[in-house]
């Protein structure tokens, strides 16, 4: 799991880079951010939750900062040309990653074993592959809801973003 969202973290890097000279890596960095966040809500921070000594105060932490970066991701998915809109997207998708790479990932490590961590790698393959590719800053953010509400939501983004050619991937640009 800690692999999988690093590997995220800098794909978000990327894109956050890459969308202020390339408009449709805008579309792909709402997409991928949003698809990250909810795969994060739902395993990675009742996961901090329930191993981290201090964990129940991480996941307040984290899901506060997250609801504040889905405002903005809305206002940027919005208006995609508004660099202000991407800047406050990509400060804050750097301070979570700041935040989650250099304390909460480490920290995991120690407390969780190899097992459970690609057990939740597993989970959170499947939760970003059903994921919504829009910001949905009023949803349920936390377990059981958001795993029954995040993949209806996903369905509708998804035959949205069919019918409007929109992309949604990296590799697509």
């Amino acid at each position: 799991m800690l692999d999988l969202l690093h590997e995220d973290h800098e794909q978000l890097d990327r894109l956050c880079a890459r969308a202020t000279t390339e408009p449709k890596a805008s579309d792909v960095l709402v997409a991928m951010l949003a698809r990250h966040l909810s795969a994060e809500e739902q395993y990675l921070y009742p996961a901090i939750h329930s191993v981290l000594p201090e964990g129940p105060e991480i996941a307040e932490r984290e899901l506060a900062a997250d609801a504040e970066l889905l405002v903005a991701l809305r206002r940027l998915h919005a208006t995609p040309a508004d660099q202000a809109a991407l800047h406050s997207v990509t400060e804050r998708v750097r301070a979570h990653t700041r935040r989650t790479d250099g304390e909460v990932f480490p920290a995991l490590r120690e407390r969780c074993t190899d097992t459970e961590l690609v057990r939740l790698g597993n989970r959170v393959e499947i939760a970003r592959s059903a994921a919504p590719t829009r910001p949905h800053p009023g949803t349920p953010s936390t377990p059981p809801l958001n795993k029954v509400v995040d993949p209806a939501i996903g369905v509708v983004d998804k035959v949205m973003d069919a019918l409007s050619r929109r992309t949604t991937w990296e590799e697509d640009l």
